[in-house]
């Protein structure tokens, strides 16, 4: 089986499951993460997460909120109440 094959096998569970390890730096059973095991499943996260979860709930994903150039109805949100 090849990574991608790999990663297409990968249930939901099995992504919470590594998620949660390198979260926390340990397997569900408390054995330390190695960082060749750390690395690997950050990667399987990863590439898990660009196939099947939406951008906004990706390892990563920053919400910019406003884009350059939007007006801003509200001078109370304006970055550092600025004016």
């Amino acid at each position: 089986m090849d990574y991608q094959q790999l990663i297409e096998s990968m249930t939901p569970e099995i992504y919470q499951n590594l998620r949660r390890a390198v979260e926390l730096g340990k397997w569900q059973n408390g054995q330390k993460l190695t960082p060749e095991q750390r690395q690997h499943a950050m990667q399987a996260v990863i590439a898990w997460g660009e196939r099947h979860l939406p951008e906004t709930e990706r390892v990563g994903y920053i919400d910019k909120g406003h884009k350059a150039g939007d007006s801003c109805d509200d001078p109370a949100e304006t970055p550092l109440n600025w004016k």
